[in-house]
């Protein structure tokens, strides 16, 4: 994200998608129209998290520079500078990438 920064609101969270793959395990090339939604990419932003009603901020669970895993359909894409980025809540997250 160069030339431009966004600080999400809340609980919310810009992840970088990860690139489509391109062939199947057998060696068949994708088009386009086939290839799967990524479900993974790289934590771009978080946010200071929920806003709690005790009027406390709930503590995020992922951090700049985690892979994370999310659902096939969460999220707002958008366009930022040429590059695509999701924007989504932390509950959207299914589960952190462990090295």
């Amino acid at each position: 994200m160069k030339n431009a920064k966004l600080r999400p609101l809340d609980d919310r969270v810009v992840v970088e998608p990860m690139e489509a793959e391109e062939m199947t395990a057998g060696g068949i090339v994708l088009p386009d129209t086939a290839k799967e939604k990524p479900q993974r990419g790289t934590v771009l932003s978080v946010g200071p998290g929920k806003l709690m009603d005790s009027g406390e901020r709930g503590q995020m669970s992922v951090s700049v520079g985690d892979e994370v895993i999310y659902g096939k359909y969460s999220g707002t894409e958008i366009e930022l500078n040429g590059q695509d980025v999701k924007i989504l809540r932390e509950s959207d997250i299914l589960a952190k990438v462990l090295a």
